[in-house]
């Protein structure tokens, strides 16, 4: 390490490489090195990650995975396993926690750190970074990737531009020239239509941006905005890691490979939804206090409804039977259903809520057959046990 390669750097950014599908791989070896993609099948199946062999033919996340084979015949389909995946999450988070305990995740795969107070035991921002992604590696068998910088949204870029597997660090002193080259779209903040308004004007690069007149962009993109974008081209995020940010809600959501106007089978949908809600709740230690449903029509009108709980849950049959009652209520007259979602919200942590104690319940109930079911699916793979209603001929997979 040169001295003071990371002078004036106490945080962060550490961001798991294309996650899921290194879980997935780290699973079955036998697919190193291959294009891998984790999503959903059919034709209306959605890229949630991919491995950078995939990525070499365009594949992305949120890409129809149809599209993705017609780029990556090759590749290999999973359909994901998001118990597992927020099991290694909760190791990674233990990991940065025992560093410092500034942590703020960000994602199930990615997490800002202040390491200011882990400096003289550890040595600096940098030697801290490589030291996270040695343990990672060894303990996870997955690599992962480390922006050193002054502030969260320099740490952020730094992070990305060393994917994968690999630690950028970018003191003080050189923000300007890290900052200025890339393109406006890197900006937090610049959505696909503000991205359009800055090209219009012009302005390409942050460089470009950081040089017109703040009350130029505010009459462009609106004064909040403006003032935002301007204060980030020149490297100015005040913002502090806040650690152990509560999540607040989870849930999933699934694409009919053709619209459906079958109660029936927007119920089996509702209830798998609603098991693997509960199994990822399960994995956090969180309970619902509140669920709710995601309905998306043929014609893409989407609405919701959410009822809150008595008492707050992690079973996936409590759940279901919400969900199935907020479907009920709509009083649809076999209107053709496009997509249908369940999301379990107002989050709280299982072992700070009191449970609902039931007079003549029996000593093992719902819920010790659903850690069961945890328990065989981490050993025997997701889906090992599931409600028989799941395993009829025409149901969701």
């Amino acid at each position: 390490m040169a001295p003071g390669r990371a002078a004036g750097c106490t945080v962060l950014h550490v961001d798991m490489d294309a996650f899921f599908a290194s879980v997935e791989v780290r699973r079955r070896p036998e697919l190193a090195g291959t294009p891998v993609i984790v999503g959903g099948a059919g034709t209306r199946g959605v890229v949630t990650s991919a491995t950078y062999e995939a990525r070499r033919h365009g594949v992305h996340a949120a890409m129809p995975t149809s599209r993705a084979l017609r780029l990556c015949p090759t590749a290999t389909v999973l359909p994901g396993d998001v118990a597992l995946y927020a099991e290694v999450s909760r190791a990674v988070m233990a990991l940065f926690r025992s560093v410092t305990p500034l942590v703020e995740p960000v994602s199930m795969d990615e997490a800002f750190l202040d390491v200011a107070g882990a400096g003289r035991r550890l040595g600096d921002a940098a030697q801290i970074g490589e030291y996270l992604r040695g343990r990672v590696y060894d303990e996870q068998g997955i690599t992962c990737s480390v922006g050193v910088a002054p502030t969260k949204f320099v740490a952020k870029l730094a992070s990305t531009s060393a994917k994968p597997d690999g630690l950028r660090v970018v003191r003080p002193a050189e923000v300007m020239a890290f900052l200025h080259p890339l393109p406006v779209g890197a900006l937090w903040g610049v959505g696909a239509k503000t991205e359009e308004v800055l090209l219009r004007l012009g302005l390409r690069t942050v460089g470009d941006l950081a040089h017109v007149p703040v009350r130029t962009l505010q009459r462009a993109v609106g004064p909040a905005a403006g003032a935002h974008l301007h204060e980030l081209a020149w490297g100015r995020d005040p913002r502090r890691v806040v650690p152990d940010e509560p999540e607040r809600s989870t849930g999933h959501e699934e694409t009919f490979g053709t619209d459906v106007d079958d109660p029936a089978v927007v119920h089996r949908e509702l209830l798998r939804l609603a098991e693997r809600t509960a199994g990822r709740l399960r994995a956090g230690g969180w309970l619902a206090r509140t669920v709710t449903i995601k309905v998306r029509f043929a014609d893409f009108t989407t609405i919701t409804r959410s009822r809150t709980l008595g008492v707050p849950t992690d079973v996936g049959q409590e759940l279901y039977e919400t969900a199935r009652a907020l479907f009920d209520a709509l009083g649809l007259d076999r209107a053709r259903i496009r997509l249908v979602g369940v999301r379990a919200e107002r989050l709280v942590e299982a072992g700070s809520a009191p449970r609902q104690l039931e007079l003549g319940a029996r000593e093992h109930g719902r819920r010790d057959a659903e850690l069961a079911a945890d328990r065989a699916a981490r050993r025997f793979g997701a889906g090992a046990v599931r409600p028989a209603t799941l395993l009829q001929r025409g149901g969701p997979r």
